[in-house]
């Protein structure tokens, strides 16, 4: 029996903040990080001595980890976390900063992700990822996550019915959505011919399907509600989190996330239901993998996800606001920041700081992680409930 936990009573998320985004960069990662904290730390009003907790995401740091970057950020935290789990990274920060605050480790935690863009960056990334990726797949002449996300694709469509129109019908919006996001890569407008025009990269997968690498950061602060009070910072509140990793190892190809082993809790200890969100952040370095999480996640029955997506428009002034800042398809994937990305603009949403991509009184709202692909499958997923502080 899986034993009751905690809530997150008096533990808030505040000042989402995101270095903008690069296609290719000089710099390391530590220098898109200490942007990030540096941000951070101006807009709080606070000392860097404030900040006594610290997560870190990033796949280019090495050979540093978190504890190494302290060094060159300056810092002595007494709690550290390095959180390598990629598109999960967000809400797994968000859960462990959380408790760490709650249980007094820590006063004010700074999750920060972020990497570099040089270029030849992501193909070193690729190449060492696992050692799956070492040992099973580059031997044999296939690599990175394209390979892996057409063979999940493809056989999503062929169990589902799901169409490249409803794909793209997912990139056009979250493309509409991003026009209105300043920091977004891509300032173009698409359309469904366009999308379905596209070079094919990896059959079934075209061009638009797949996430851009670029260098960037985003990050946010965790602490009291009281300290943010004192602080004078807008913030959300957490009412609910989950994490699974390795879920449903006996499948012989991955048609459901670890959310489902765990999406009772979810919605449990937040007293709210799928039709209760103004919005889902999810993470999307393939539309996919959207529809997927809009199953797992409760928004549609399994399998019912294509027809779902006939049914609503997701963009920032329609139907399930989805993606509102164009998520990584259209802003682009800065590494490890990409499982930051949903979080920070969930936080812009529940503040009233979202600017251009605002849903009107959003008071809920859900962000989904999902990382890792290992070998054949996605090994991390995670997802959080926030509520605006009023709500």
């Amino acid at each position: 029996m899986t034993p009751t936990r905690a809530r997150y009573d008096g533990v808030v998320a505040a000042l989402p903040v995101s270095i903008p985004y690069e296609r290719y960069s000089t710099h390391a990662a530590h220098w898109w990080l200490g942007r990030a904290l540096g941000a951070l730390i101006r807009q709080a009003g606070i000392a860097k001595t404030d900040v006594d907790g610290l997560c870190v995401s990033s796949f280019t740091l090495a050979p540093d980890t978190a504890v190494g970057l302290t060094q060159h950020l300056g810092m002595s935290p007494r709690w550290l976390d390095h959180i390598p789990m990629g598109g999960a990274s967000g809400v797994a920060a968000l859960r462990r900063a959380a408790r760490a605050v709650q249980a007094g480790d820590a006063g004010i935690v700074a999750c920060i992700a972020g990497d570099t863009n040089q270029v030849d960056s992501f193909r070193n990334t690729v190449s060492q990822f696992s050692r799956f990726a070492q040992d099973a797949v580059y031997p044999y002449g296939a690599g990175g996550p394209n390979a892996s996300f057409a063979l999940l694709t493809a056989h999503y469509m062929r169990s589902t019915g799901a169409t490249r129109e409803d794909f793209g019908k997912v990139c056009v919006a979250q493309r509409d959505n991003a026009l209105r996001y300043p920091h977004a890569l891509m300032k173009k407008p698409l359309t469904l011919r366009q999308y379905l025009d596209a070079r094919v990269i990896t059959d079934p997968i075209h061009l638009f399907d797949c996430v851009m690498p670029c260098a960037g950061a985003d990050g946010f602060l965790v602490m009291s509600e009281d300290r943010a009070r004192a602080l004078n910072l807008p913030y959300a509140r957490i009412l609910s989190t989950i994490e699974r990793h390795n879920a449903w190892i006996e499948d012989p190809i991955q048609t459901r996330g670890g959310w489902t082993m765990d999406i009772d809790e979810l919605y449990g200890m937040a007293d709210a239901a799928p039709a209760d969100m103004d919005f889902l952040q999810a993470y999307d370095d393939y539309p996919v993998i959207n529809l997927m999480q809009m199953e797992d996640l409760g928004f549609c029955a399994k399998g019912e996800a294509p027809g779902f997506v006939r049914a609503n428009t997701f963009t920032v002034d329609g139907s399930l606001p989805f993606n509102t800042n164009g998520g990584q398809l259209s802003v682009g994937q800065a590494g490890a920041a990409g499982g930051y990305l949903g979080m920070v603009e969930a936080l812009r949403q529940l503040t009233g700081t979202a600017g251009g991509t605002q849903v009107a009184d959003a008071r809920l709202g859900l962000v989904s992680g999902f990382g890792m692909i290992n070998y054949d499958r996605g090994l991390c997923t995670a997802a959080a409930i926030l509520a605006r502080s009023d709500a």
